[in-house]
């Protein structure tokens, strides 16, 4: 199994896997001792197709010599370039015998069946009626941090159609699963010895789903039961849009304990002008005002967000105003990108495309201020002492991994039997993009 891109596609590869598990197919790290290979991608950066037959041309020498040997490999393109480019990919590349969408991927098994009867290459890309989370097994023991942290996809999909975004055309329209499928599932990923869980989706507060009540429930409510769930320690969730952060959202973030104080929350612009030019729906100040309620509901809350630099149209007016707007509001981590043009996306045919040397430009300033906020951002959390939920090892002898409530990763010397808690740290130093810390003995009163 090799994924590509976003959380998302995690969550996907492990599900591909629990699909084929009865078929008798189990995980090899080893392409070349695969009898199947499913490259899961990625169509968001720039150059995404090149780079899937790029690394198509390498599998391809594996496949071939494992059938030199008698041994027959299946080859399969998932997710969203597959979806994007499917019919391309087979007329590239006929040697590959699956090309499937990121909403089939529960037809995987039928899939393979047809390749191995017709001898031929098989594509499923089409948008199917039924939602997939109704015919996938029960998920295996997660991919995860040493089974500390999970991903569990809630929503897909995206109605926005910003300018730039393929999403709505390799994921299709915003659908939420139900509240007891995503009940059931979080239930078992807990069992498992998870304590923090990450709800996934393209528009994740857009979540709107089928309750047990027979009503509908938003992402604030679906929140709260999993709060409920014995051992669930710690709740997260993303990617979020403002246009989604309703009030019972923010609410939540001052109310429960368990949705942890770091919001990952894409702006893309600061720009009114290019807002609009993107189809976001919402203005700079919208944002800001956004950014203010949440921060008076949850004053610790850290924020994350994407840019983008270099649409189509951005003068050097607008991304002053991303740079203004980036001072304005503070932000503990970010993505940047330069724009690239997605085929069949609205902004790929716009004109006055911005030069690649001035994006470069642009994009290294942006990147700077930006540093210099997730510098500041971790020195202020030095001298706290911070309840750190540990993962794993570290890269010494004796070293061990967690994070913090907002996301930073935290090193302290400690034993093994760390994994799995919580517990105090102080936090002494600042590396490049981590924090050290020793723990913290919890006094217990005479």
């Amino acid at each position: 199994m090799i994924t590509w891109g976003c959380q998302m596609n995690v969550y996907d590869s492990a599900r591909m896997t629990d699909v084929l598990r009865p078929l008798g197919y189990t995980p090899v790290a080893d392409p070349a001792a695969a009898e199947m290979i499913i490259l899961n991608t990625c169509h968001i950066r720039d150059r995404a197709a090149e780079k899937v037959f790029s690394e198509l041309g390498r599998l391809r020498l594996i496949k071939d010599e494992r059938e030199a040997q008698g041994r027959k490999t299946v080859l399969a393109v998932a997710g969203c370039v597959a979806q994007a480019e499917g019919e391309q990919i087979l007329k590239r590349a006929p040697y590959v015998d699956i090309v499937l969408g990121p909403q089939t991927y529960h037809r995987l098994p039928e899939m393979v069946a047809k390749a191995a009867r017709a001898g031929g290459s098989v594509i499923e890309t089409d948008f199917p009626a039924e939602q997939k989370f109704d015919f996938l097994p029960e998920a295996e023991a997660p991919q995860t941090v040493e089974n500390v942290t999970a991903f569990l996809t809630v929503q897909e999909g995206c109605d926005k159609f910003c300018s730039f975004c393929v999403v709505p055309y390799t994921r299709g329209a915003e659908a939420s699963r139900p509240v007891a499928s995503v009940l059931a599932e979080a239930r078992r990923i807990v069992a498992s010895g998870v304590r923090e869980l990450t709800l996934l989706g393209q528009n994740v507060n857009a979540y709107h789903g089928e309750g047990p009540d027979g009503g509908t429930w938003a992402l604030a409510q679906l929140a709260y039961a999993l709060a409920e769930i014995p051992g669930l320690e710690r709740i997260r969730y993303t990617t979020s849009h403002p246009r989604d952060m309703g009030d019972d959202l923010i609410a939540a973030h001052h109310d429960l304990p368990a949705l942890m104080p770091f919001l990952h929350l894409p702006v893309q612009s600061g720009s009114d002008s290019i807002l609009r030019a993107m189809n976001r729906g919402h203005t700079a100040d919208d944002y800001r005002r956004l950014v203010d309620r949440l921060r008076t509901a949850r004053p610790d809350l850290a924020l994350s967000s994407d840019f983008i630099i270099g649409h189509p149209g951005e003068t050097d007016a607008d991304f002053e105003a991303t740079m203004q707007l980036i001072r304005d509001v503070g932000f503990a981590q970010a993505f940047s990108f330069k724009y690239s043009i997605r085929p069949g996306t609205p902004a790929a045919g716009a004109p006055l495309q911005v030069k690649e040397a001035l994006k470069d430009e642009r994009l290294y300033a942006l990147q700077a201020l930006l540093r210099e906020q997730q510098d500041a951002f971790n020195d202020s959390v030095i001298g706290d002492v911070a309840p750190v939920l540990f993962t794993g090892h570290g890269r010494k002898p004796g070293q061990m991994v967690g994070r913090s409530p907002w996301l930073q990763p935290v090193h302290v010397d400690g034993p093994a039997d760390l994994v799995g808690t919580i517990r105090p740290v102080l936090i002494t130093q600042r590396l490049s993009n981590s924090l050290v810390g020793n723990l913290v003995e919890e006094c217990v009163p005479a």
